[in-house]
């Protein structure tokens, strides 16, 4: 493919639909569809305006890439009849398609839902499709949802096809209409955003043979890997491994108890520390936390079973010998400990209105309701005491090692993320590497019962009928995970982790789910010895029962230092830090000021933070206000209904819109508040330490 920078019109379609497709056969797939295997994309430029107290958004220019010509319009007037004749050229119908890629999908099909007929979405939510088939032929898809980065990150990826987004040619905050002269680089700008995609797709048709290979998502490359190692091909069927996972079935009561039972990665401040400033603050995090305690630890590996609890050395015999998986209801409940609290507040059900909490964690309550497995027991035991617990819905689970075959495709993945890492030129492959290990954990505990989305004129969410989705995936033949498996990785890494932060115990100062930070870390250096020890000890004993050489589980980098899977590592001394709760803070290394906030833009917010005070830490605080246009986050208006009038242009000229459907977009603000709750529970603590 050559990508040509010509920004051609609609006049050219003919010659470049002859240069590209004239001799392309469409090629089909197991679902009998043919699809043109060609690269092509589409994307739009808009403005976003206030006309007469009233928002407003519409198309000023449209860009239509084929096999790396760029068509580029100014009206959906155009854009409809390039639309019809590459249908009418290509023989389009609903069986015969042309896949069209756009980067962010979402806010495209926003402007242009209400101009097709479609014949299938699928999307993850309401207005979040990943790709939408129309009845004319054209399949537009998400290439944002398959390679996981922005646009400027997936130039700066390219191999073979070399190509860079343009940055900072295009002021978005000029007002520009259909008829609004575009400069040579305005032009360019537009153009390389759709050779960027072109080049992408084209790498990906090349890598997996056919466009028909590509999945939808960036997950679905390392499902698909780790399915084939698993239950084989069509051709070579792994059936020993399928009748295992035959087995492995769910009840949809279960199932509801399971998804109460889930809980992500611990991710929390201890109060002691939050909202102040600290020198000398250690950090430490887990080399590959999530694949290291799947290859571990021991899951469930069998069907549940209810078991009526009677005595306190049946549930402790069951705890010990099981997975399990309950509903604890706990009466005058309260932390033993001042350095943090562990029970998550949104967890839990049937909580009394006397509940005091640490930021969302349950400092003390008269009663409440959660369902735990026994590794969750285990922390609460240790952190919390109660005058009463009550137990219900008790499930079990045979336990053991996962599957050696999946166990394979773990350290297949964690081998390569290693052996790529610090290897100049291979930063792409690096990065993909870790995050195809990463998504591993996400397969697992992808939900089983979805809303179906479905768009007739407005997004509408249908629930699915429980029974049925779970008869369908018990019984599915292509099934190579069990849900439970999810539920308990991350059980296991939250007691990894609370061994760090219970070990730290008033030194400790903040975590997120593979990372803890402390202050006095050499005073600890023995804990993570003994942790270190022990976890290579746990996965020495797994791979023997592999019979995998434990070798693979501690790869060398290209410096040749051995990266043993599931240790903790010394990640960094920050001379400064502060924090004010899950998610907020911000740290100085070596005179370097990083600032990590949810929902703020790093480095457009850091560079405002250090213009506003001579030191940044006096301004991150609570209350801290950034205006518009430094915060990195811009609100969406969603505008369903149609919109036509008559807009001035930056340049003082009037011209036209329509729009069928439109998206308005304007710079947000953000203010940081720790809470009243949550700054009153940290005053009494200063109160009690002091």
């Amino acid at each position: 493919m050559v990508l040509d920078e010509t920004a051609y019109s609609k006049a050219d379609l003919w010659w470049i639909l002859y240069k590209t497709l004239y001799e392309e056969s469409p090629k089909g797939d197991y679902r009998k569809r043919y699809y043109y295997n060609k690269s092509c994309a589409f994307d739009i430029e808009t403005t976003s305006t206030v006309i007469n107290g009233t928002k407003c958004a519409f198309m000023y220019v449209w860009m239509l890439g084929i096999d790396g010509y760029c068509i580029v319009g100014r009206t959906w007037d155009e854009f409809r009849w390039c639309i019809n004749k590459v249908v009418e050229f290509c023989g389009l119908t609903s069986k015969i398609l042309l896949p069209v890629y756009v980067h962010n999908l979402s806010y495209e099909m926003q402007f242009i839902k209400d101009m097709f007929e479609w014949d299938y979405i699928l999307a993850l939510d309401k207005r979040k499709p990943i790709y939408c088939r129309a009845t004319c032929g054209i399949e537009f898809r998400c290439s944002y949802r398959l390679s996981g980065y922005n646009l400027e990150k997936v130039g700066e990826g390219l191999r073979k096809y070399k190509v860079k987004k343009m940055v900072g040619d295009l002021d978005y905050s000029k007002v520009r209409h259909s008829e609004t002269p575009l400069t040579k680089e305005e032009l360019g700008y537009c153009v390389h955003d759709v050779l960027v995609v072109m080049a992408y797709i084209q790498e990906c048709i090349e890598e997996e043979g056919s466009v028909n290979n590509i999945p939808s998502t960036k997950t679905g490359y390392v499902r698909r890997y780790t399915k084939r190692a698993c239950i084989g091909t069509s051709k070579h069927r792994n059936h020993r491994y399928r009748n295992m996972i035959r087995y492995l079935t769910l009840e949809p009561e279960e199932y509801l108890q399971l998804r109460q039972c889930f809980q992500g990665g611990f991710t929390h401040a201890s109060p002691i520390f939050s909202n102040r400033l600290i020198k000398d603050v250690d950090s430490y995090d887990f080399t590959s936390s999530y694949p290291a305690v799947m290859l571990s630890e021991e899951f469930p590996m069998s069907s549940s079973e209810l078991v009526e609890i009677s005595e306190r050395s049946e549930f402790e015999y069951n705890l010990e010998n099981y997975c399990c998986m309950f509903d604890a209801t706990f009466y005058d409940i309260e932390s033993k400990e001042l350095f943090d609290d562990y029970i998550s507040r949104s967890h839990c059900r049937n909580v009394s209105p006397k509940c005091q909490n640490n930021n969302g964690r349950v400092v003390k309550a008269d009663y409440l309701t959660i369902t735990i497995t026994e590794q969750d027991y285990m922390i609460i035991k240790r952190m919390y005491s109660w005058s009463k617990m009550v137990i219900s819905n008790f499930r079990r689970y045979k336990k053991g090692y996962l599957p050696t075959e999946f166990v394979e495709a773990i350290i297949k993945l964690y081998e390569d993320k290693t052996q790529l890492k610090g290897v100049e030129g291979k930063e792409v492959e690096y990065m993909h590497a870790k995050e195809n290990l990463n998504s591993l954990y996400g397969m697992t505990v992808t939900d089983i019962i979805r809303d179906e989305i479905l768009y007739d004129g407005e997004w509408i969410s249908e629930e699915p009928n429980l029974e049925e989705a779970i008869r369908r995936y018990n019984s599915s033949m292509s099934r190579f995970l069990f849900y439970p498996w999810g539920v308990w990785v991350t059980a296991y890494a939250r007691v990894n982790l609370w061994t760090g932060i219970i070990s730290a115990g008033m030194d400790y100062v903040y975590s997120d789910t593979d990372s803890i930070k402390m202050v006095n870390g050499k005073d600890h250096e023995d804990y993570i010895n003994r942790y270190n020890q022990m976890i290579n000890d746990k996965i020495l004993d797994a791979m023997e029962y592999h019979n995998i050489p434990n070798v693979r589980t501690r790869p060398k980098t290209i410096e040749g230092i051995e990266k043993p899977i599931g240790v903790w590592d010394y990640e960094g001394h920050y001379s400064r830090f502060k924090t004010l709760g899950a998610k907020r803070y911000m740290t100085e290394e070596d005179n370097k000021i990083s600032i990590t906030v949810a929902g703020l833009g790093k480095k457009i917010a850091r560079e405002f933070i250090l213009n506003q005070s001579s030191d940044p830490f006096d301004f991150f605080c609570n209350d801290m206000y950034i205006p518009k246009g430094h915060t990195g986050k811009m609100i969406h208006t969603y505008i369903d209904t149609p919109s036509h009038g008559v807009v001035r242009d930056y340049r003082g000229n009037l011209g036209e819109f329509n729009e069928l459907s439109s998206l308005y977009m304007e710079p947000a603000d953000y203010s940081l508040s720790l809470g009243r709750e949550y700054a009153d529970f940290l005053y009494s603590m200063k109160e009690m330490i002091l």
